[in-house]
């Protein structure tokens, strides 16, 4: 189970580094309905329109930070014969949705920018189009008027994020969020478990070495808190003292013989008191956006989505939409947890 829990978290890092340029926690965009759209309208939610322009502001955004870094091919990588390239695409699309979804329940809730931050929309938007060069707005199709739009709906979609999780309460303790460090020797043979745990028990003996003969995993050292891996493999490991050694543990994936490194790793549980009360916001918020999001008509421009691609010009190299957002609205967002 240990084994699967870190595949898992492997896989889940790698979604989050794709999508670490884009806003929105990419919720499905379900389409209800897909007539009565404007030409360039990509989509609608109730009275909330989505063009174009905007779809292409966040898509571009996106491709040019993984291209700048791994380069074009990126997007030909499939994963269950989906592109890379789709997935993105996808992904946008309901980043948008749940922008617009957002600033719907803002309307509904009466949430609105001060004028401070109204300031800041104006200035933010005088940036980032202030640096698009003649291709890129014309390619985009955008103007100032239409970014200052799209930084005013993020702001609040922050907002009313912000007010709908403020009561959540942010206090967890020491041994709710304790993370403690492991190394571990994975098997699949339990009688030879068996051998090597009276091995690993033996005065002197380096387990980390018995670890680099005998284990089935590459990886020997392991950090997690309650709740990350298999029960049994928890239990075990957080009643261990330092330097003790497990019995053999039989778990869904193999055999496992523990020793406890540490039984309380301060950086590691600061973390995961942040993880957890960003948890606890999520799921306060969810509860209310879900009711919300249910109860609204959602079209799709079927035609004009199915023929969005991403822009190959060398001269349509902008990256930094949400760059210049965050540097106005460093503090607005909690965007560790859903929007970014």
């Amino acid at each position: 189970m240990m084994k699967k829990w870190m595949k898992k978290a492997a896989a889940f890092l790698c979604i989050l580094s794709l999508l670490a340029g884009a806003a929105g926690c990419g919720k499905d965009f379900t389409v209800v309905l897909t007539t009565g759209l404007k030409k360039n309208e990509v989509f609608r939610i109730e009275k909330m329109s989505c063009t174009l322009p905007e779809l292409m502001v966040y898509l571009t955004n996106l491709q040019n930070q993984y291209e700048s870094v791994y380069g074009e091919e990126i997007w030909a990588a499939k994963a269950e014969g989906t592109s890379l390239e789709e997935e993105a695409r996808e992904q946008v699309l309901a980043e948008l949705a749940q922008v617009k979804t957002m600033a719907l329940l803002a309307q509904e809730k009466e949430v609105t920018l001060d004028e401070k931050e109204e300031q800041r929309v104006s200035a933010a938007a005088a940036e980032y189009f202030g640096s698009l060069n003649e291709t890129e707005i014309e390619t985009l199709g955008v103007d100032q008027e239409l970014i200052a739009q799209m930084y005013r709906e993020y702001a609040l979609a922050g907002k009313v994020y912000r007010q709908i999780v403020e009561n959540v309460n942010p206090e967890i303790s020491d041994d709710e969020a304790r993370t403690i460090t492991v190394l571990a020797i994975r098997m699949e043979d339990g009688q030879e478990a068996q051998d090597v745990c009276r091995q690993a028990k033996e005065e002197g003996v380096d387990f980390e070495a018995l670890a680099d003969t005998y284990s089935e995993d590459t990886t020997v050292s392991y950090s997690f808190g309650k709740g990350e891996v298999e029960e049994a493999i928890e239990t075990t490991a957080f009643n261990l003292g330092k330097d003790e050694v497990s019995d053999v543990i039989a778990a869904q994936d193999g055999y496992y013989i523990l020793k406890c490194i540490s039984t309380f790793d301060e950086a590691q549980t600061q973390l995961n008191k942040e993880k957890i009360a960003n948890q606890r916001r999520n799921e306060a918020f969810n509860q209310e956006y879900d009711s919300f999001v249910n109860s609204l008509v959602r079209r799709l421009n079927e035609e004009l989505w199915d023929s969005v691609t991403m822009i190959r010009d060398e001269n349509v190299t902008t990256n930094s939409f949400f760059t210049v957002y965050n540097k106005y609205f460093q503090n607005a967002l909690t965007v560790s947890t859903h929007f970014k």
